[in-house]
């Protein structure tokens, strides 16, 4: 499987990322987010949100596990599994009725939940020097393999060395 590590030294780079992310994205696509605690997930989603034209407060739903906004060209169901106790209360989340109702999926700790799709586009958020963060592309499935090698060139395109 191709990946791709890129490294944003700031908000705005983590912002540029998550636009070209965003400029990919398609009804029922899947974000698994992953890293520790403070490593950018939720910042990354609150840049997507924006670049998908949602005016909304992003918060990161840690105590509710789900929320959802609604875009001017998609709907993002953001989900963050940190106090998921056991992969199958992920059922009771009705993330798959959100992904039948054509909404972008974009799950926190999403490490977690990997097995549980087949399709997704996986990006791994990981501190690095100072104030740095190292933020690795990658794929699983049919989905996002011809899409991949497109998102990558932009990725790179405006990468810091």
């Amino acid at each position: 499987m191709l990946h791709i590590t890129l490294t944003a030294t700031s908000l705005d780079e983590t912002a540029r990322i998550a636009k070209v992310v965003a400029g990919e994205l398609r009804p029922r696509d899947v974000l698994l987010l992953t890293g520790d605690l403070g490593a950018g997930k939720t910042t990354f989603t609150k840049a997507l949100c924006a670049a998908l034209g949602i005016t909304d407060a992003v918060t990161s739903p840690t105590f509710t596990l789900v929320h959802e906004y609604v875009g001017s060209r998609l709907t993002v169901v953001h989900s963050d599994l940190y106090r998921l106790e056991r992969t199958g209360e992920l059922d009771d989340l009705g993330l798959d009725d959100a992904r039948r109702r054509g909404a972008v999926l974009v799950v926190e700790w999403g490490d977690l939940v990997l097995d549980a799709f087949d399709d997704a586009l996986v990006i791994a958020f990981a501190h690095a020097d100072g104030d740095s963060r190292r933020v690795t592309v990658s794929w699983r499935g049919s989905g996002w393999e011809a899409r991949f090698v497109r998102l990558s060139e932009r990725l790179q395109a405006g990468a810091h060395p």
